[in-house]
């Protein structure tokens, strides 16, 4: 599902105009952004918990040249699904197994 499809089912879902729908979800995009650039966790029970995770500066090899590089220290956004989410999509793909 791409932005437009979920834009589309939000707006079905919840009686909206598509524009609106949009505005929803860009707006929804945009705080969690926001939020973890701070350093913030944003938890929405049920479905999971978005944070960032610091990395620590390494060392890596050019693969063609095989020259060191230095990889510096950077802040990676990590998503964890919560217990309702795994459930939901572990029902889902025992289904399609069966």
């Amino acid at each position: 599902m791409n932005k437009n499809e979920l834009i589309a089912e939000v707006a079905d879902a919840a009686d909206l105009t598509k524009a609106k729908a949009a505005e929803a979800i860009d707006a929804l995009i945009d705080i969690i952004a926001r939020a973890m650039s701070k350093g913030d966790e944003v938890r929405l029970v049920g479905f999971g918990t978005f944070t960032t995770v610091q990395r620590k500066a390494t060392e890596g090899r050019n693969p063609r040249t095989g020259a060191v590089i230095k990889i510096p220290a950077s802040n990676k956004p990590k998503f964890k699904a919560g217990k309702q989410l795994s459930d939901i999509v572990n029902k889902s793909s025992k289904r399609k197994a069966a």
